[in-house]
């Protein structure tokens, strides 16, 4: 059973360790330059959890949080992003939790961004309805080097 629930202290210790995996590192391509800085990872997540105009979340699979996710205000609408434990991936878990997460905000549009070789993050919101509005060229510090991003909205 899949669920979303507000971020407790001790997932942060979890999603710490999920930011080390280097081939989901690879795939997000925008994660920390140093992801092995425990004072960047604490920084940016109390950014995160105490801004009023972030909704965060964590994703539990059966009891156990194996990923979280999040919304932010961009320019023109909110901005989704999330990250799932490498172990989880491909079995409906990211699916499920961003199509449940996109029903506690009614606002539309939503976008995401997304690298144009992370093929399951496009499957996955392509599924929900996303559609492609167009890409971008941003640098991406994991990868050390500019990647083209698609950048998909939902209504």
């Amino acid at each position: 059973m899949i669920t979303l629930r507000a971020v407790e202290t001790e997932d942060l210790d979890q999603f710490f360790v999920f930011q080390q995996d280097a081939d989901a590192a690879h795939m997000a391509a925008f994660a920390s330059t140093n992801p092995k800085d425990r004072s960047v990872f604490d920084h940016h997540w109390g950014e995160l959890l105490n801004s009023d105009d972030i909704i965060v979340r964590t994703i539990e699979s059966d009891g156990q949080a194996v990923g979280s996710i999040a919304a932010f205000e961009d320019e023109k609408s909110r901005e989704i992003t999330f990250w799932i434990e490498k172990r989880f991936w491909g079995q409906g878990i990211t699916t499920e939790a961003v199509q449940k997460f996109l029903t506690e905000f009614p606002e539309r549009p939503v976008t995401a961004r997304v690298v144009v070789d992370n093929l399951g993050t496009l499957k996955i919101l392509e599924s929900l309805g996303f559609t492609e509005t167009g890409e971008e060229s941003s640098f991406s510090n994991v990868r050390a080097k500019v990647v083209q991003e698609k950048i998909l909205q939902l209504g």
